[in-house]
């Protein structure tokens, strides 16, 4: 799986380390309480320190932290202190005594905006995360980052980062993850495990590759206190849900220890094609442990290991449910890290990690499924290696780099169509020359290897980042190219405003689910023996725009891009199974306007209101796939335009929180969509749609406009502190999601592609022990 409990040395790639040591005017270490807090990356951080005084803070994102410090009977201490490298920065505070030191006090509002950033990349801290509201099972990262302009949802929780599919790349604590990441994939994360996230879609650092339609860099690692510290989640709602989360973390000088254990069941996993939600259950269960010590001040060592299962039922259509189908699904991942660190001197540092990872997708359909009865068993395994070497000199701050990925792909699909038409009015699905069975077993090696490099220089008020990366992609086809990278920033102080522009040259690799059937020359017989193979996309990713601070409190951000892709990736989606065949389609060009307006904290409010207009055109032929409809082979050597699948034009989004009273917090949000596009215009007759979905659903659809209606929904949530004693507390929250129990569809694509309804008016609540 994504291995949410692995190394931490790497973390985010524009993170640094705080080694901080506090002490009295006599040089004597002081066990001082100290906050960290950073507005433009939505980091606050409180850590006890132990009686010498000396603790190093991880993983910290790049920009301005205001830093307090406190003791009982000394002066406290508050200032700005600048993260700005890989390099480990010492920085030493004595606290005075206080009837004799004057009081300078750094308020937040100073670290506002971060002045060097090139990027527009949006933060989620772990108030956010701990504060989400609840929601579908497995989801609730997902959750987060779609709530992000330029993200949207398709079914089953697939995100799109500006309409791009398939091209979501995540980094967990440094280490990448290239494959589909939806709950329907792959087993999900429990954001409760999660620290921070960083979600962004322009100049991307060259030191990643493959997957950059959006990256997202997660970090699990926590600065604890000294001595022992758990976490319990409790939680429980609508559809027969419930979770847990469990977390333990033990330090103890220069070691580290932390176990985390986690499951939830639930009769709503997926998203379902009608508004019935039936066989919908979904179950799982995982266990993470990880160990880090301090070998040396200079040296760094970390092992962690993460099992996860899920299993979970294919949600029938209304046909598919008379008919008695019972189809079920079983997705689990192994995976095993181990991470150095080596200080080589005040301006170098260097990280090597290695990984072993084995994930399993398995697909059964019991004799009543109709119209086709599909099995699918499929397994990845990988090793990975990656070495960095990174410093700062003078104006430069630099990084070098690279990794390798040896992996070996197992596939066994097969079908068996059960009825060439469905009732009622005996229409006709598959073509009687279809081969009514279908078997495929075969196996790939997987090959892969980069190297990159890459140098921020600040020049003053400006700031630029320059990369270069070069791939070798060998499954397949084989393949490579060159990517480089530019972006800058210049900080106009006087206005508060930081204006900033990139270019990202992008090569994106074929995803490796189903690749072997889609490749396979037995598959493209069934299509009349024309095939295509899947190349390597590539891409040129241009963006411009501006972050203004409005006064202290208020900050504004918003871009333009223009993303013009060749062999642009999606797949092809085999009715509601969730087994999909990657795909590429000839081009694509992608545009649009992203805004954000964000109060980080004003007093006892804070709130967002966000606004995405985009648009994609992408242009046939089609590589690849697995294609059932007699219809689709002729797309095969069409060169029309069309609007992409994930083509959703307007999104709007806004949250507001409010802390009612010391102890009490209320907070809502509000989402609209204006819907994406219909597949195809040779839609069969209403009655048979009608029996398929229900009347509701495609009350929910505009087939004049080829357009799934718009969507809208409300949510709310209280909070309150139960119970808090020094460092322990119980919390607990109460969220109702689609107040207006509205009907929203999120794609609907005809016989043998996906259709999913949105979840109706749902509850939940949670509780949360600190200890």
């Amino acid at each position: 799986m994504m291995g949410l409990a692995a190394a931490t040395l790497w973390a985010q790639t524009d993170s640094g380390e705080l080694r901080l040591s506090v002490k009295d005017a006599m040089g004597t270490g002081l066990a001082a309480k100290v906050e960290l807090a950073n507005q433009a990356t939505s980091t606050r951080q409180n850590v006890d320190l132990p009686a010498d005084g000396n603790y190093s803070f991880k993983n910290l994102p790049f920009g301005f932290y205001r830093l307090q410090v406190s003791h009982e009977g000394f002066a406290p201490s508050s200032e700005l202190v600048e993260v700005r490298s890989a390099v480990p920065l010492a920085h030493d505070v004595t606290l005075g005594v206080q009837s004799l030191s004057t009081v300078v006090n750094v308020t937040e509002s100073a670290t506002l905006i971060d002045p060097n950033r090139t990027d527009s990349a949006k933060y989620i801290g772990s108030e956010e995360l701990q504060n989400r509201p609840s929601g579908t099972p497995g989801r609730g990262l997902l959750d987060l980052v779609v709530n992000q302009p330029g993200w949207t949802f398709e079914a089953n929780g697939v995100l799109h980062p500006r309409e791009s599919e398939y091209d979501t790349q995540f980094v967990v604590n440094g280490f990448p993850v290239y494959d589909n990441r939806s709950p329907a994939f792959a087993p999900p994360a429990d954001a409760d495990d999660v620290e921070s996230v960083k979600a962004y879609t322009s100049g991307i650092p060259a030191e990643y590759g493959q997957k950059l339609g959006g990256v997202i860099e997660v970090n699990t690692q926590r600065n604890s206190s000294p001595g022992f510290h758990g976490t319990a989640v409790l939680q429980g709602g609508s559809f027969a849900t419930m979770s847990s989360f469990l977390s333990g973390q033990y330090v103890a000088g220069k070691n580290t220890l932390t176990v985390t254990g986690e499951g939830f069941v639930t009769d709503r996993y997926l998203d379902p094609p009608t508004s019935d939600n039936f066989t919908n259950h979904g179950s799982n269960a995982s266990f993470t442990g990880a160990f880090e010590r301090d070998l040396t001040a200079t040296d760094r060592l970390r092992v962690s290991f993460d099992h996860r299962e899920t299993w979970f039922q294919v949600p029938d259509d209304l046909l598919q449910q008379i008919a008695g189908q019972r189809q079920d699904r079983k997705s689990g991942a192994n995976e095993g890290q181990i991470s150095y660190q080596k200080v080589f001197s005040n301006g170098m540092v260097g990280t090597f990690g290695s990984m072993i990872r084995d994930v399993t997708a398995d697909l059964w359909s019991n004799p009543l499924s109709t119209p086709i009865s599909a099995t699918q068993n499929r397994d990845y395994r990988e090793g990975y290696f990656k070495a960095a070497l990174a410093g700062h000199h003078g104006r430069n701050e630099w990084k070098v780099g690279t990794e390798a990925r040896f992996a070996h792909i197992e596939e066994q699909f097969g079908y068996n169509i059960i009825t060439y038409r469905l009732d009622p009015g005996n229409v006709r699905i598959f073509d009687r020359g279809f081969p009514a069975t279908y078997a495929f077993n075969g196996t790939s090696p997987d090959r892969e290897q980069a190297v990159f490099a890459q140098d921020t220089i600040r020049l003053g008020d400006f700031t630029v980042s320059g990369g270069l990366r070069f791939d070798h992609y060998a499954l397949l086809v084989d393949d490579s190219g060159w990517s480089p990278r530019a972006s800058a920033a210049y900080h106009v102080k006087k206005l508060g405003l930081v204006l900033h522009a990139s270019y990202d040259r992008t090569f994106g690799t074929p995803p490796f689910e189903n690749l072997l059937v889609s490749g396979s020359p037995a598959t493209s017989a069934l299509n009349g023996g024309f095939y295509l193979p899947i190349h390597p996309s590539r891409g040129n990713y241009y963006e411009g725009g501006f972050t203004q601070s409005l006064g202290s409190h208020v900050r504004l951000d918003a871009s333009y891009f223009l993303r013009k892709v060749s062999n642009f990736l999606d797949d092809d989606l085999l009715l509601n199974t969730g087994v999909s065949f990657p795909i590429s389609f000839h081009s694509a060009t992608i545009r649009g306007t992203e805004v954000k307006l964000e109060i980080p904290k004003w007093g006892r409010f804070a709130g967002y209101v966000s606004y995405s207009n985009t648009t994609g055109v992408a242009q046939y032929p089609i590589s690849g796939g697995l294609f059932l409809d007699d219809t689709d082979p002729a797309l095969l050597a069409s060169t029309d335009h069309f609007w992409v699948s994930q083509d959703q034009r307007n999104t709007a989004r806004a949250w507001v929180h409010a802390q009612v009273t010391k102890r009490v917090w209320t907070a809502w949000t509000a989402s609209y969509s204006s819907g994406l596009p219909v597949e195809g215009d040779n839609f069969p007759p209403t009655a048979l749609l009608v029996a398929q979905y229900g009347q509701s659903v495609l009350s929910r659809v505009n087939f004049d406009r080829s357009r799934v209606n718009p969507s809208f929904t409300i949510g709310a949530s209280v909070g309150a502190d139960l119970w808090k004693h020094e460092k322990r507390s119980v919390k607990a929250q109460v969220d109702v999601l689609n107040l207006t129990d509205r009907l929203n569809v999120i794609n609907f694509a005809g016989l043998l592609s996906g259709t999913a309804v949105a979840a109706p008016r749902s509850a939940g609540a949670r509780l949360r022990f600190e200890f």
